[in-house]
């Protein structure tokens, strides 16, 4: 993968590393697990950021990562490094938006706050919306020329 990213940043194109969990390969690792909780996964993950840094990517997504092996990797790296479940240590968060805002009520990962509870909200009205098409409620007057 080095190779790749090397010339990828030297024909101008900038890069952000993954690394921990990746949600594209999440069952190549044995699902939603959390990465790097032995002392040779924690190496492996210093090792890979290491790495990409080398080759260039001007920052690093740590993902399900334990909190000090987080900051160990932090620690290690010049460019920034973003978490997303991997502490507060990290240079800066991330969160995906349709979990902060409730909008999946499926998946619950720890390191997800959840701010909202849209998913609900958006079903309530969809619910009254078919109700109201079924009831030849909508449209009224008002939402007709």
């Amino acid at each position: 993968m080095a190779p790749t990213i090397r010339r990828i940043v030297r024909s101008g194109i900038p890069v952000m590393g993954h690394i921990g969990l990746t949600p594209q390969s999440v069952y190549k690792f044995g699902g939603y697990r959390l990465q790097g909780r032995t002392a040779e996964e924690a190496q492996a993950l210093l090792d890979s950021a290491r790495a990409l840094e080398e080759n260039g990517i001007f920052a690093l997504v740590l993902e399900k990562v334990p909190a000090d092996v987080a900051g160990r990797i932090r620690d290690a790296l010049e460019i920034p490094v973003i978490g997303i479940g991997a502490g507060p240590q990290c240079d800066g968060q991330v969160l995906v938006i349709h979990d902060m805002l409730g909008l999946n009520d499926k998946m619950h990962l720890k390191f997800v706050k959840c701010y909202a509870a849209l998913g609900q909200e958006m079903r309530r009205a969809l619910d009254q919306y078919v109700k109201e098409v079924k009831g030849r409620e909508f449209p009224g007057a008002e939402h007709s020329y």
